[in-house]
């Protein structure tokens, strides 16, 4: 089909087949030439087999291929897991790749902005009426913050995501029109090199990392970001300028900001302690200062203009020479290119920033002073740039003031000295037993943590009204209380050291009551983080609602507080803004997917009511996973979802495991990502009017979440022998092995429970049962729930649609559990309950799982109208369709690996590490993990 007849959809196809051939033809060749003709044939046969169990699916013929794989060795497993792992990396480039160009493409065809974009928000806010006032005021304080997490759900080591990128590179440079045919026959031979490099490179870790390297690796994102956070602000502002003529020259504030966990999350994380988060907070800021001085110098180059050419102002050379007296600068060369000599002093003070960070340890901080002429605050640096901008300007050197200087001055008022803000987060318990034993060695109370919620409230609450110190400079306490102490107080040292944006939130799991709340303040005020008589308040207190229980009382808890004078007077300080942050993954786990989902919904709902009547600002930070059991899906939709007026232009949101290097790893589709979420916050924020879910909408989404709750409890708490089920027919036991992340897999103190699932984290837990095809917690539940009710009352079947048509929290619930009902199989899964001892046993579990995977995809059909799943959304059901016949050979033979590894007869490191190659396999090629 000639080009210029294609549609857009066959111009993608097209092209996404062209370039798997490429890099598949290319990853052939290179496993003929290292490993074998005959290990080529393996693969090429295995996929054969796998390809035609698809096409006509038969547990009988899945057996047998599973017992045919039985009989190779470990050296040609290992083989087959690497070619198929490595597959999938190169598929998810192709398509990645193809995504960027479909956004091209569409941009070349029509002048109209994407339908999710940025302007396409503002245009249908105009045409709703809003005002260009309104729009502006939202920019001026609005938050969208993204959230960096180091959560073990990235799989991939960053040695093969560099590689990927350099594949990538070198692809850019095959499409080029111009390139000459030696050109492109260079490119395919640096892919062909890339690809066998690939090849011969361990594909899992052979150590777990520290949480070092993961600083460093979450700071490899920000090298993407700083190519597209200035192209980003300039098409906001010129799509304001294109919709709102009246808002033309208005400097958008920098509402687009970003954080991190990385080195401050220490629930159930031991690795991580008060210096290894100062630690973290000193590489992140050597990291953006570096990188800063890297362009400061480049700038630096590029304003080579004489004062004979474009004579600088007066009020600019004397401020010049004031700073030569100040910090020691000399002008030397410089001397008639003012604008140089004034990049040459800012390199300087950077250089003297950098100096006092690399010397810097928690001594230094608690005695030191600052070095005079470094960069104390983001704001610093920046206004010195804004000086060379304001007087380029003056003169009318417009373009170059509004090029890479202008660009370098948005970096650092999204990024400061500090770079990721850091969220500090503990578990409610280690600050109640610090206190406890501060409190009894005091002789303030022996018996705190023994008393009513009530009666902790109002000791904190007498205490924070007391002036005197509570904890004395040396720390006589255990070292565990000692560490909760030191955590604030080496908070406190780095905002008034180094960066005083360095910390901004402290998160506090498990809340389930105000006293949790407030007893971080105390401690916080222990550190002078918070003294309200010298009208500082330097932390926000978050607490983090994750169970069912705690979630509905969310807004009565926040309510307590916020009538308590002392903690009104800290809101006060902070700017009337109360942060909550919400957590999906341990709801889920809890009481299931529909049930979950709604609880979360109505608890934001209720937040946002409560807080509007105490005339308080609420921002939600939404504390989700990449996978649909841990709150994922596509994030525009997501917000969207939610209900109408909670965003209200501030929201924070967690980026975990594999999604980060997904979504932020290629600047195209960062910038795609970011634009696509400023969309929903704008929508969302002016949706006050929108209509409401009808009431007899609600009432039918309660009961089917009631009874959906009921069935996934059944199975998952009240069956006695499903914990030996999980364990056995999924590779759980070998992810606590997998050296993903610095974390551990388990808490060291679960709550009680009778199963045992508390003690293991939402993340192995969603990334267990994806290995497995099961994909369990993304929608066990719902079918028994829906089909249970329609077989009472068979009307309510048009509601739902109606629902589905009408409510995007609906329809979003809906589309994310037949996305993840697709990547589920059934025939595989199946095999892997094989894998429990007790045959009856995993047949009895299996046998009910695959019972309600039958009833959900039942009820997603008369829900939504399709045929099958995924009807509505082609590119995606093409997308896993693709990929389903190269998943399952990994699978295949995990199950082997599984059964050899677990019957003792080969304990051999090689084995496990066989193991370990096949989930990371699985991981690339369903695109999840937790």
């Amino acid at each position: 089909m000639p080009a210029g007849t294609e549609t857009l959809d066959q111009r993608a196809r097209r092209t996404l087949s062209s370039d798997i051939r490429m890099l598949g033809t290319t990853l052939g060749t290179a496993i003929r030439r290292l490993a074998g003709e005959s290990a080529y044939e393996n693969v090429e046969s295995l996929r054969a087999a796998t390809k035609m169990l698809r096409e006509c699916p038969s547990t009988e013929a899945a057996a047998r291929l599973r017992d045919q794989l039985a009989q190779f060795d470990l050296t040609t497993l290992r083989t087959l897991i690497r070619a198929f792992s490595i597959y999938f990396d190169l598929i998810n480039l192709a398509e990645q790749r193809v995504r960027l160009r479909v956004l091209r493409w569409q941009a070349q065809e029509s002048s109209r902005p994407a339908a999710d974009g940025f302007e396409s928000a503002l245009l249908q806010l105009k045409d709703a009426g809003v005002p260009g006032s309104k729009i502006a005021e939202l920019l001026q304080r609005g938050l969208i913050a993204p959230v960096f997490t180091a959560h073990p759900s990235e799989a991939r080591r960053r040695t093969i995501l560099e590689k990927l990128d350099a594949i990538s590179h070198l692809m850019d440079r095959l499409e080029n029109d111009l390139s000459l045919p030696r050109e492109r026959e260079a490119a395919l031979a640096g892919i062909r090199e890339e690809i066998e490099t690939f090849w011969l490179t361990n594909l899992v870790r052979g150590q777990r990392p520290a949480v070092l390297d993961e600083v460093r690796q979450g700071a490899g994102m920000v090298e993407s970001l700083f190519e597209v956070i200035p192209r980003l602000y300039r098409e906001f502002e010129g799509a304001l300028e294109r919709v709102y003529p009246e808002l033309q020259g208005v400097h958008i504030a920098p509402f687009l900001r970003f954080g991190t966990w990385i080195g401050g999350d220490r629930d159930g994380h031991p690795r991580v302690t008060h210096d290894v988060t100062v630690a973290s907070i000193r590489l992140q800021q050597e990291t953006i200062l570096n990188l800063y001085l890297q362009r400061v110098e480049t700038l630096g180059g590029r304003l080579s203009i004489s004062d004979t050419c474009f004579p600088a102002s007066a009020e600019f050379l004397q401020r010049l020479e004031q700073d030569q007296t100040n910090y020691g600068a000399e002008f030397g060369l410089d001397r008639h290119e003012p604008y140089r000599g004034k990049c040459r002093l800012i390199a300087l003070r950077i250089r003297k920033t950098l100096h006092a960070v690399e010397q810097s340890n928690l001594d230094w901080l608690a005695t030191s002073e600052p070095q005079p002429g470094s960069y104390l605050t983001g704001d610093e640096l920046a206004a010195d740039l804004r000086e060379i901008k304001t007087d380029l300007e003056r003169s009318g050197a417009a373009a170059t003031a509004s090029g890479m200087l202008n660009d370098l001055i948005r970096l650092v008022e999204v990024f400061g000295i500090h770079m990721l803000t850091m969220d500090c987060r503990q578990h409610s318990q280690r600050h109640g037993s610090a206190l406890a034993e501060i409190f009894a060695r005091t002789g303030i109370c022996q018996d705190y943590l023994r008393k009513t919620p009530g009666e902790r409230f109002d000791c904190l609450v007498k205490e924070l009204q007391s002036t005197r110190p509570l904890i004395p400079a040396h720390l006589p306490y255990t070292p565990e209380t000692c560490e909760v102490v030191q955590t604030f107080r080496s908070i406190a040292a780095v905002l008034e050291r180094l960066a005083p944006e360095a910390v901004e939130n402290y998160i506090i799991s498990s809340a389930t009551e105000p006293a949790h709340v407030l007893e971080v303040l105390l401690l916080a005020r222990e550190a002078r983080l918070f003294n309200p008589e010298e009208g500082i308040s330097r932390l926000n207190v978050v607490p983090l609602f994750e169970a069912i229980i705690p979630l509905q009382s969310a807004a009565q808890i926040i309510q307590r507080l916020f009538t308590t004078p002392v903690y009104r007077e800290h809101l006060r300080l902070r700017g009337n803004v109360q942060e909550v942050m919400i957590g999906y993954s341990d709801s889920n786990k809890e009481t299931g997917f529909l049930q979950s989902s709604w609880a979360l919904y109505q608890a934001q709902r209720s937040l946002a009511e409560s807080s509007r009547r105490m005339g308080i600002s609420i921002r939600v930070f939404h504390g989700r996973g990449g996978a649909i059991g841990r709150g994922g899906g596509p994030a525009n939709r997501a917000i969207l979802a939610q209900p109408p007026g909670t965003v209200d232009g501030r929201l924070r949101f967690t980026e975990q495991g594999e999604m980060i290097a997904d979504r932020y790893a290629s600047p195209g589709i960062a910038a795609r990502h970011l634009d696509q979420i400023a969309n929903a916050v704008l929508r969302n924020t002016f949706a006050h009017d929108a209509p409401q879910p009808a009431p007899e909408w609600e009432r039918l989404l309660q009961r089917l979440a009631e009874s959906s709750r009921k069935h996934y409890r059944a199975l998952v708490y009240e069956t006695p022998e499903f914990l030996k089920y999980f364990d056995q027919a999924t590779p759980i036991a070998e992810i606590g092995r997998l050296k993903i992340g610095s974390r551990p897999p388990r808490r060291a103190e679960g709550q009680n429970s009778p199963a045992g699932i508390d003690q293991l984290r939402a993340i192995p837990w969603v990334f267990s049962w994806m290995q497995s095809r099961h994909t369990l917690p993304g929608w066990y539940g719902l079918g028994s729930a829906v089909v249970d009710h329609l077989s009472e009352s068979p009307d309510d079947r048009a509601t739902l649609a109606t629902m589905y048509a009408r409510w995007p929290f609906w329809t979003t619930l809906v589309d994310n559990a037949q996305m993840i009902l697709a990547k589920a199989d059934l025939t595989i899964a199946r095999l892997y309950a094989e894998l429990v001892e007790n045959r009856e046993i995993g047949n009895q579990i299996f046998s009910r799982i695959e019972l309600e995977y039958q009833r959900t995809t039942e009820a997603i059909r008369l829900i939504t109208g399709q045929v099958e799943l995924l009807d509505n959304m082609p590119v995606l059901k093409r997308s896993i369709e693709r990929r389903n016949p190269y998943v399952d050979p990994l699978s295949f033979i995990q199950l082997v690996l599984l059964a050899r590894l677990r019957s003792g007869n080969d304990p051999s490191t090689e084995l496990q590490t066989a193991v370990l190659e096949s989930i990371n396999g699985i991981a690339s090629g369903l695109k999840n993990t937790g």
